[in-house]
């Protein structure tokens, strides 16, 4: 296992940290986990070196925690860093933040939770937890042993992110979406940069987009991955290439099963900043441009098209819908679809035609809006 500092703390974390957001299940509930399958691999990671395991409230319907508690069970729990997070959008008022924390110091049979994160801060739950002192009760959770370092995680646009990390001096680190897709989604490539020269360290969550960059790889894309003598497979180009950024301080991959969990834990062996050539990088980004090329709605995002009259989020559906097709799997996306609001959704389209009329690729944006509605608007398995 490979180790890295974990931002301005005397502390190495590995490279590789174990999600318990999508452990093995028994059938296809969330819910009903595989518990003995989930505990047998949490505790082969620790012994093959990982020392960073991430949980949240509401993962696996509100039983990861209790599985992830079980797991560092038997001398376990001393040999890692715990991560959890305060469900930002469950907390109604302040008295929430002691119910929801003494929850889970009970479910993860622990006084102390290492690494605790504000969970998906965004523009909506950053002023709420603000205003209501969150930053004055984690310190003192902090000063009382409770926590040991306050973080958060991240769902938004770039300037959001940085409004966040100048709002508090004491982060000790944040959590953001990032792959070779997603280098201007949300934080993006800005947001990792400007992270790492405040001091934070980095943890990177949806490293494979929750399994779209190995799940149903299309034949042109299998065929640019094909060109590397060394045949690495779609999910190590996928881990490679962010480790290969030295502001990243752990990439959490969230294992179904043995053979996953052995195969990054062995890639994470053959990790390290700056490694890749510039052939490799390029064999990226032509597999980035292939994916572009596939998504059936040639939208740029650059948001002409906005605002709509009637408040529809047009450029955020054609990603979803875009997603959708070109990794051939709807489920993450029916999620964020239906996290919109209604007036937002594609059904609220009058067809007023005045997106059309500004939008530089030509794009029939009604027509596209009903199929996405379509595909989207079913909710997720």
């Amino acid at each position: 296992m490979k180790y890295r500092r974990f931002g301005n703390l005397d502390w190495d974390a590995s490279v590789l940290g174990f999600g318990a957001m999508r452990l093995p299940l028994v059938g296809k509930d969330a819910s009903q986990v595989d518990v003995s399958e989930a505990i047998e691999m949490m505790r082969y990671a620790v012994d093959q070196g990982v020392n960073y395991i991430d949980t949240a409230h509401t993962y696996h319907g509100e039983q990861s925690e209790i599985i992830v508690g079980k797991a560092l069970q038997d001398g376990y729990r001393e040999k890692v860093r715990l991560a959890t997070k305060l469900p930002s959008w469950l907390v109604e008022k302040p008295a929430d933040f002691d119910r929801f924390l003494d929850g889970q110091l009970a479910k993860l049979q622990t006084d102390r939770i290492d690494f605790y994160l504000l969970h998906a801060l965004n523009s909506t739950y950053w002023p709420k937890l603000r205003d209501w002192r969150i930053i004055d009760w984690a310190e003192k959770a902090i000063t009382a042993g409770r926590i040991g370092h306050l973080g958060f995680s991240f769902h938004d646009e770039f300037d959001i992110f940085k409004e966040i990390v100048d709002g508090y001096d004491s982060w000790t680190f944040c959590q953001i979406q990032y792959n070779y897709m997603d280098t201007d989604y949300q934080a993006g490539t800005k947001g990792l940069e400007f992270a790492a020269e405040k001091g934070l360290a980095v943890v990177i969550m949806e490293p494979l987009r929750g399994g779209q960059l190995t799940q149903s790889v299309p034949p042109s894309i299998r065929k640019i991955w094909s060109k590397d003598n060394r045949t690495r497979t779609p999910a190590e180009w996928a881990l490679q290439w962010i480790w290969n950024r030295p502001e990243v301080s752990v990439v959490l991959s969230g294992m179904s099963d043995m053979q996953q969990l052995s195969e990054n834990i062995e890639s994470a062996g053959r990790s390290g900043a700056g490694t890749l050539s510039a052939t490799d990088l390029a064999v990226v980004d032509e597999v980035r441009e292939e994916y572009r090329r596939l998504a059936p709605i040639p939208c740029t995002n650059c948001k002409y098209c906005l605002p709509c009259p009637n408040g529809v989020e047009i450029a955020d559906i054609f990603k979803y819908y875009n997603d959708a097709m070109t990794y051939d799997n709807p489920r993450a996306p029916r999620f964020l679809y239906n996290n919109l609001q209604q007036d937002q959704q594609a059904d609220s389209c009058v067809e007023c035609f005045e997106c059309e009329e500004q939008c530089p690729q030509g794009i029939p944006i009604a027509e596209k809006l009903k199929q996405a509605q379509a595909l989207l608007e079913q909710k997720s398995e």
